[in-house]
């Protein structure tokens, strides 16, 4: 979770079609600071620790939405989308077809906080369900929480990569210097996880994962989230950056990811070798 954090503030400088386009940029902006993107992986991971791990779908969904809602009302100017933020602030909490890519760039924490894949799986298809029920939605937040669990369970990336191929149908033929040149601002999981999932497997180490995010483009911050969420994963984070992820973000949002730490389940120990 702390990964999707980072890259949403290292990312941000970055959006809407404002990247370098090369790996070679200062990593934190003279100014660095969080967006919607911090905003709901916090508000998310607090619905499901308030709900119960253990909870059944119409709990954890109020949950997840009362959480979403409190948050968005805490940090109303954090850069929601518009039908997003309709959504927050409305006493009506129907799911309105999204097949954005907010549901994956939300979803990093139950990636750390279940045993079984089928949970993980199960609990961000309604982390996803609240908001964004449209397929592409779902598909994009199941894809990503799957990732993390693969990776902290010691799957290697060739591994990662056929399951989501098999599972989800993205196409991950791309190499990230074939994605690069024109790839441009698009809001959607189908434009984004693929190319997010990209860049993780061909990142050599978190930090790596971080700058090729970046270096592609599109919708930066959200990109780089998710991206940073699996790097983490799959590579561990270093103290530093953990450091970072709390200077650059807020006490009430420190209280939740303190919380976290308690529950997430660690990542398998004896790193496998980077193989993709």
């Amino acid at each position: 979770m702390y990964g999707a954090i980072l890259g949403d503030i290292i990312g941000e400088p970055y959006e809407f079609d404002r990247s370098p386009k090369t790996k070679d940029f200062p990593l934190f902006s003279k100014k660095p600071f969080f967006t919607d993107d911090s905003v709901m992986t916090i508000a998310v991971c607090d619905g499901i620790l308030k709900a119960g791990l253990d909870a059944d779908e119409a709990t954890m969904k109020t949950s997840m939405i009362r959480s979403m809602q409190l948050w968005g009302h805490k940090y109303p100017l954090a850069g929601y989308g518009g039908r997003f933020r309709k959504w927050l602030f409305n006493e009506e909490t129907e799911p309105y077809g999204s097949w954005g890519n907010g549901s994956a760039m939300r979803v990093s924490s139950a990636g750390w906080l279940f045993e079984s894949l089928e949970r993980t799986r199960e609990v961000a298809r309604w982390s996803a369900e609240v908001t964004h029920n449209h397929p592409e939605g779902v598909k994009g937040a199941e894809s990503i929480a799957s990732v993390i669990w693969l990776s902290r369970n010691g799957k290697s990336k060739a591994e990662i990569k056929e399951y989501v191929q098999r599972e989800f149908g993205y196409d991950l033929s791309r190499t990230c210097d074939q994605i690069r040149p024109n790839y441009r601002h698009v809001e959607s999981c189908q434009g984004t996880c693929p190319e997010a999932i990209t860049a993780f497997l061909e990142g050599k180490d978190f930090e790596d994962v971080i700058r090729t995010a970046v270096s592609l483009g599109g919708d930066c911050d959200t990109l780089t989230d998710i991206a940073a969420s699996m790097g983490e994963a799959f590579f561990g984070l270093p103290e530093e950056f953990k450091k970072k992820a709390y200077e650059f973000t807020k006490e009430d949002m420190h209280q939740v990811m303190k919380e976290f730490e308690k529950h997430q389940i660690p990542a398998k120990k004896g790193r496998r070798e980077n193989d993709f």
